[in-house]
């Protein structure tokens, strides 16, 4: 018996109706939602997700405004241009495409957006409210491990989930989601004596390790849901952090990569525009 799979492009298609429908609505009131992004240098992946997020956008009805400097721009003329993004009534949200260049502060340059536009959930005010189950604005990549198991009619009340990674991006933020959600937490790192042990006892398997196949078919339990966060490139093209393959005929749910958690992570920013638009309207 082959594992159900968890289909990201499918969840990504319905959130994307109801971003749509919510932008029509804020225009029909008058308010145009806007996301700016910030792109420091000429960094090739990073032009190609940035013109992938306006095309994006331009699917739902967000306008959309890149700010192109140049790799040599000084580290308080970026600082400037946040600022006044950040007083631009007409800019809901801000993004900071990375890396940034050697000479500029990635830090400083984050912590600089409001945290009432800070889309992708960054700013340590924002990362407080994910600890206090506050109303902030949080980062795709974990919103998307939740939201791709909940529209799957997955129930994490009860579970035991094990997160294998403990980075800023997801591992992190995910206990706190998990934990809002009721599951029982486990988080696994490279300091964790007999990882296997400990992803057996998963009901929920989250890896976000960034490490191709390492998860293998015999670290995972039974029937368990297993969530792949990780991207790799490998020949050939692109790869989890599980051995899907061989992980597909023992667990229950599986999602796979591409065309799992990845397919969310835009239109969940794009709900983070819309969020951060009811944060600024007092709504």
């Amino acid at each position: 018996m082959s594992a159900i799979l968890l289909d990201g492009k499918k969840v990504a298609a319905t959130i994307r109706e109801e971003v749509k429908a919510e932008v029509a609505s804020w225009r029909e009131q008058g308010v145009a939602p806007k996301l700016a992004v910030v792109l420091v240098g000429d960094d090739p992946a990073s032009v190609v997700y940035a013109r992938s997020k306006e095309k994006a956008c331009g699917n739902v009805g967000i306008d959309f405004e890149l700010f192109t400097m140049p790799a040599s721009t000084p580290e308080s003329e970026v600082l400037a241009l946040i600022e006044r993004l950040n007083g631009d009534p007409a800019v809901h949200g801000i993004m900071i495409e990375l890396p940034l260049p050697k000479h500029i502060d990635k830090k400083k340059v984050l912590e600089a957006v409001a945290p009432i536009k800070d889309v992708d959930g960054v700013h340590p005010i924002n990362r407080g409210y994910i600890l206090s189950g506050g109303d902030g604005l949080f980062p795709a990549t974990p919103q998307s491990c939740i939201e791709l198991m909940l529209r799957s009619g997955i129930e994490l009340k009860g579970k035991n989930a094990v997160i294998v990674g403990r980075g800023e991006t997801v591992g992190k933020p995910l206990v706190f989601m998990l934990l809002n959600q009721n599951a029982t937490v486990t988080v696994c790192h490279t300091r964790t004596a007999d990882l296997a042990y400990h992803t057996r006892q998963a009901d929920v398997l989250i890896a976000a390790v960034g490490k191709a196949k390492m998860i293998t078919a015999d670290m995972i339990k039974p029937g368990a849901i297993v969530v792949d966060a990780g991207i790799n490139e490998i020949e050939g093209g692109i790869c989890g952090d599980v051995d899907f393959e061989a992980a597909k005929e023992v667990a229950g749910y599986i999602s796979p990569v591409p065309g799992g958690v990845g397919s969310l992570t835009t239109v969940l920013i794009q709900k983070n525009v819309l969020k951060a638009v009811r944060l600024q309207q007092g709504k």
